[in-house]
């Protein structure tokens, strides 16, 4: 949410956050109340609940650890709190008041989730993610761009990151060490990813991944895909298995 200001703009952020603590099973936000503040983690760990049309009871959602931000809805799209957040545990939290979160950081985070949520829907990984999960996904992503064959993935590397092409074309690719002769395995085209395996299995990347056009992939790394694609990672794993159709080495 906040990757897309700039220095001055930041500093002004971290100006205007203040300490919040809450006590176990403390309401921090309830459902349909007025928001004037959005949170973000800094210890301990909170639930999300609603309430559906038709149920009394409250459905969970999800859970909050460190690093992560709730609250924004309300100030990004001028509504009542969408869902209840308490606290399983003590907590630290950093508040932002609206007053900043309008002026410094709402025109670039509904920018940026608005410029990802169509592309996002067509990912067939992503398919079941409602529009709020989605919005999540947007605020974890880093942008980057690539010339036609240059490698984007190199076998060796560290699995660091998860990717996705946004646009443009890309393959997986395994040279032969002694003729450094190429042989391309998978291709990749627009709401493809890969990388997952490596980061996964914690292993090195076993093959490279190469650009076939100018092309613009986004990425996230391993704490953001645990966090945000933790319900998911059983699919990521199953279709890790689609590389041994292709070659044996591929762990990629």
């Amino acid at each position: 949410m906040f990757s897309a200001l700039d220095e001055n703009e930041k500093s002004i952020v971290v100006g205007a956050i203040t300490e919040r603590k809450a006590v176990a099973q403390e309401k921090v936000i309830v459902e349909g109340d007025e928001g004037d503040c959005l949170y973000i983690v800094g210890s301990g760990t909170l639930s999300c609940t609603k309430i559906f049309k038709g149920n009394t009871e409250p459905t969970f959602l999800k859970k909050y650890t460190a690093g992560e931000a709730f609250g924004e809805l309300a100030l990004l799209y001028n509504a009542p709190r969408a869902a209840t957040i308490t606290a399983e545990e003590e907590c630290v939290l950093w508040k932002l008041d609206r007053g900043t979160f309008n002026h410094i950081v709402k025109g670039s985070a509904i920018k940026k989730r608005e410029k990802y949520d169509t592309f996002l829907q067509s990912v067939t990984l992503l398919s079941a993610m409602d529009s709020y999960e989605r919005s999540k996904l947007a605020d974890a992503f880093t942008e980057h761009r690539f010339k036609v064959n240059e490698f984007i993935i190199r076998e060796g590397e560290p699995g660091k990151d998860l990717f996705i092409l946004q646009e443009g074309q890309a393959a997986a690719v395994k040279v032969n060490k002694e003729t450094g002769e190429q042989t391309e395995l998978l291709a990749y085209k627009s709401g493809d990813y890969f990388g997952e395996r490596a980061l996964i299995m914690n292993e090195p990347r076993a093959c490279h991944v190469v650009a076939k056009s100018d092309l613009t992939v986004v990425s996230m790394d391993r704490h953001s895909v645990k966090r945000l694609l933790g319900p998911l990672e059983h699919i990521l794993k199953r279709n890790m298995e689609v590389y041994a159709k292709y070659a044996p080495s591929i762990k990629q």
